[in-house]
């Protein structure tokens, strides 16, 4: 197992480029003296649910009698799914999240789903799975991944004021096409174990 190719892949699917015009927008309504904790606590939150996912995961695979293949191939699937829509976002607005309810976020949309989203946590499971004697170096990747788009996140409004709309535009675009690269690749060694 390589931790940096995984730190790589899972901040991928975390997207916090992507995230942050939704943060921002999500926060608005939060006053600005309020707005640093609530994120910082929705980050935590995420934290221990990708934590969770990653250390009961392989449960959850061994109780729905799952082989790692047809895992790998469904998770090679979801991911090309979120890259294709980084490169090409949908005009209608809500996405994965929906509507927002007014006031302070908690748990839902920030932590769920867009940090701790379907995609990342499938993808905690199949790496667990895959790779069941190294708990505590994926748990490692975890955390830096999650530190990497916290940092991100937390420096939202001075990143959007820096790169500009473009600027995010381009970037997000970039982590779609590796993030297809990523998911074809996983997809075609899910088909060569199955075949073996």
């Amino acid at each position: 197992m390589d931790i940096y190719s995984t730190v790589i892949l899972l901040f991928l699917i975390m997207d916090p480029l992507g995230n942050m015009p939704v943060f921002i927008s999500v926060l608005k309504g939060v006053p600005e003296q309020r707005r640093s904790k609530v994120l910082i606590r929705e980050l935590l939150i995420a934290l221990v649910i990708l934590l969770i996912f990653l250390f009961a995961g392989k449960y959850l695979l061994l109780s729905l009698h799952l082989k790692q293949e047809s895992v790998s191939i469904a998770g090679a699937i979801i991911l090309f799914i979120i890259a294709i829509r980084m490169i090409f976002p949908s005009s209608r607005g809500g996405g994965i999240m929906g509507s927002t309810p007014d006031g302070e976020p908690f748990i839902v949309p920030l932590a769920i789903p867009l940090i701790a989203g379907p995609s990342i946590l499938a993808t905690l499971m199949l790496v667990s799975s895959q790779h069941p004697g190294n708990q505590w170096p994926l748990a490692m990747a975890v955390f830096i991944s999650w530190a990497l788009s916290a940092a991100i996140l937390m420096m939202s409004g001075k990143i959007m004021t820096l790169l500009g709309s473009r600027g995010i535009f381009a970037i997000e675009r970039l982590m779609g096409m590796i993030l297809v690269m990523l998911s074809v690749q996983m997809f075609m060694d899910g088909i060569a174990h199955y075949s073996a």
